[in-house]
C-alpha cells in the first residue's frame, strides 16, 4: 500500500478557513523538451467578477455561484442545503445511489491510498484541498454534526468540528468541481470507497436542491440540449446543413460519393455522436460514415431533437436531468424501430447510455446499445474493410477515456484495432484501467469560463500531458509528426486545449484525433491522406 506524503486532514477547519492558491512552482515538472517551460500563476477574478460570483478556496471559479444579496439569503441557502442533505440520505429521495453513497461515507479508514492515485492531487504538487478524501470528509463531518442524532452535542470531542456556514458551502460546492470523477481513487482504494461518487452526489445535492451547477453543464448543456436539440446549440435545420457539407467534404477528400442516411426506420443501428463532433471535429463523423457505408452496415442518424446528440451531462451532476436526456434518447430509437443504438466516440455517452441506464431506466423503455469500438474491432480484425497499415507509418499512442475503460472495462477492442492499423503504436504508462484522466472529465472539457481553463491546463491535465511526452520520448522532435488517438469527444476537447497551451505542435509535432480517422486513413478504398496534418 502506497502511503501519502502528507498526513491526512489533521486540520480540516484550518484548511477551510484559509485560502490555498495553486503554486505553479510546485506543479509536477515536465520532461524534455519542456525543462524551460514556465507557467504563469492562475489569474484571480476581477473586482467586478468577485463582487458578483463566489470563487473557491483556491481562487478558481467553476460553479459560478452568485453572491447572495444579504445575510438572510445566505441563511436560507444553508437551511435549504441541510434539508436537501437529509433527502440525499433517504431511499425515497435517492434510491439511485444511496447504497454505494452510504457505504463510501461510513467505511473510509482514511489510509490515503487514494491520494497518490489522483492526478489532480499529485499534479498540483499535493495540495491538501485536492486530496480525494477532503470533500468526502467535509460532507461526513456535516452529516455527523447536523444530521445524525446528537451530533451537535460536544461536536469538538466527537470530531464534528466543522461550522456550517455559507462560506463552507461555497468551498464544498466549488471543490466538487476540482475532481474529474475519473474514479481512479475508487479503483485504488483497498476497501472500494468511491470518493468520486461522493463528489458527484455533492454536485447533485447542490444542483437539485439549490440550483447550483456549472453553467456549461446545465444551462448551456442539458437545458439547451432539451430545448434546442443539441448542447452545442445545433438545431435540426443546422444539422442538415452541416451534414450536407460533410458529404461534399467526403467526396472532395476521398473521391467517394456517400449519402449520409437520416431517419431510416428499422436500421440495424441508430448512430449517436457527441454533438461536439458536428462542429469541431466533422472529420470524425465523416470517417464513421465512410466506414459504415463501405462495410455495408445498415445505419442511420436521427434528425429529431436530442436524437443526434449523445451528450448527457446529467451523468455528472443531476439525476433528474440525466433521466430526461436518457429517456429522450431511447424514445427516438424506439420511434425509428432500430435494433440497436451505436454509441460513437464519446466516453461519457458510453457510460450514460449503457451501464448507468441499465441501473436507472426501466427495461421496457430501453433499447439495446453497443459500443462503436466493438463494431469497429469486428470490421478491422475480420477484414470486412481493406486496410494498408503502411499509410499510418508514424508514432501513435492511445489515450484511454475513463468512462470507457475504468467504468466499463472496454480495453482491448481499440488496442486490437491500433495494432492492426498503426505499426508504430506504443502505449502510455500507465494505461487501460490505470490510465490518467485527460483532465477534462466530468464536463470540464466544455468549461471555458473565467479562470477555470487556466486551472485545467496547469493542474487537471498536467499528468496527462507529461504522459504524452513520455510516450513519444523516442521521437519527440517536432519534425516527426505523431498522433494521440483519443476516442472521445470530450477528451479531444481537453487535448485541444492542452496541446494549445503547451504549444505542443510547435515543440513536438503532436496532433490529436479519434480512432476512426486512423482507420479511414489506412483504408485502401479511400484516397490517401485522410488525416490532415495541417490541422492542429
Amino acid at each position: 500500500m502506497q502511503k501519502a506524503t502528507i498526513q491526512p486532514l489533521k486540520d480540516l477547519e484550518m484548511f477551510l478557513a484559509a485560502d490555498e492558491t495553486v503554486d505553479v512552482d510546485q506543479l509536477i515538472p515536465l520532461p524534455f523538451p519542456y525543462e524551460d517551460w514556465h507557467d504563469e500563476p492562475i489569474p484571480g477574478l476581477s473586482n467586478d467578477q468577485a463582487s458578483r460570483i463566489e470563487s473557491g478556496p483556491d481562487g478558481v471559479c467553476a460553479a459560478q455561484i452568485p453572491v447572495p444579496p444579504s445575510d438572510e439569503a445566505r441563511e436560507r441557502l444553508v437551511a435549504k442545503f441541510l434539508e436537501g442533505l437529509k433527502k440525499l440520505l433517504t431511499r425515497e429521495n435517492n434510491w439511485t445511489f444511496l447504497q454505494p453513497l452510504l457505504l463510501s461515507m461510513d467505511n473510509c479508514v482514511k489510509c490515503q491510498t487514494c491520494a497518490e492515485a489522483c492526478p489532480i492531487f499529485t499534479g498540483s504538487g499535493r495540495m491538501e484541498i485536492y486530496r480525494p478524501t477532503f470533500r468526502a470528509e467535509m460532507l461526513r463531518k456535516i452529516v455527523d454534526r447536523y444530521i445524525k442524532p446528537g451530533g451537535h452535542v460536544f461536536p469538538t470531542l466527537r470530531g464534528n468540528d466543522i461550522e456550517l456556514s455559507w462560506d463552507t458551502l461555497v468551498k464544498l460546492a466549488e471543490l466538487s468541481y476540482r475532481c474529474t470523477l475519473c474514479r481512479r481513487c475508487a479503483q485504488a482504494c483497498p476497501v472500494g470507497i468511491d470518493n468520486g461518487l461522493i463528489t458527484r452526489e455533492i454536485r447533485k445535492l447542490f444542483s437539485q436542491e439549490l440550483g447550483i451547477a456549472m453553467p456549461e453543464l446545465h444551462e448551456k448543456g442539458t437545458v439547451k440540449q432539451l430545448t434546442v436539440g443539441s448542447s452545442t446549440g445545433l438545431n435540426p435545420a443546422g444539422l442538415m446543413d452541416v451534414m450536407e457539407f460533410a458529404e461534399e467534404d467526403i467526396l472532395e477528400k476521398t473521391g467517394i460519393n456517400i449519402k449520409i442516411p437520416f431517419d431510416v426506420e428499422g436500421a440495424e443501428y441508430l448512430v449517436m455522436h457527441n454533438a461536439g463532433e458536428f462542429l469541431s471535429w466533422p472529420e470524425n463523423l465523416q470517417a464513421f460514415a465512410i466506414i459504415l457505408t463501405l462495410a455495408g452496415i445498415s445505419w442511420t442518424l436521427s434528425s429529431e431533437l436530442v436524437g443526434y446528440d449523445s451528450v448527457n451531462y446529467g451523468l455528472f451532476y443531476d439525476d433528474v436531468q440525466y433521466a430526461r436526456v436518457a429517456l429522450k434518447h431511447y424514445e427516438v430509437a424506439k420511434k425509428l424501430g432500430v435494433k440497436k443504438i451505436m454509441v460513437g466516440e464519446c466516453g461519457h455517452a458510453h457510460k450514460a447510455i449503457m451501464p448507468v441506464a441499465d441501473r436507472l431506466i426501466p427495461d421496457e423503455l430501453r433499447v439495446r446499445s453497443e459500443s462503436c469500438l466493438v463494431v469497429l474491432e469486428d470490421l478491422v480484425l475480420n477484414e470486412k474493410i481493406l486496410l494498408d497499415p503502411s499509410r499510418n507509418d508514424f508514432p501513435v499512442t492511445l489515450h484511454d477515456p475513463c468512462n470507457i475503460t475504468r467504468s466499463m472495462g472496454i480495453i482491448q477492442p481499440q488496442r486490437n484495432i491500433l495494432r492492426k492499423i498503426a505499426p508504430r503504436f506504443r502505449e502510455m504508462e500507465p494505461h487501460g484501467v490505470n490510465n490518467y484522466c485527460c483532465g477534462g472529465g466530468s464536463g470540464f472539457a466544455v468549461c471555458q469560463s473565467l479562470n477555470f481553463p487556466s486551472w485545467k491546463a496547469k493542474v487537471s491535465g498536467r499528468l496527462k500531458f507529461r504522459q504524452l511526452l513520455e510516450a513519444f520520448s523516442d521521437s519527440i522532435e517536432p519534425e516527426t509528426k505523431k498522433y494521440v488517438c483519443a476516442p472521445c469527444s470530450n477528451c479531444k476537447g481537453q487535448m485541444r486545449d492542452l496541446l494549445s497551451y503547451y504549444q505542443a505542435w510547435e515543440r513536438t509535432g503532436m496532433l490529436y484525433g479519434g480512432l476512426v480517422e486512423l482507420v479511414v486513413n489506412a483504408m485502401v478504398d479511400v484516397r490517401e491522406g485522410f488525416i490532415d496534418w495541417d490541422f492542429h
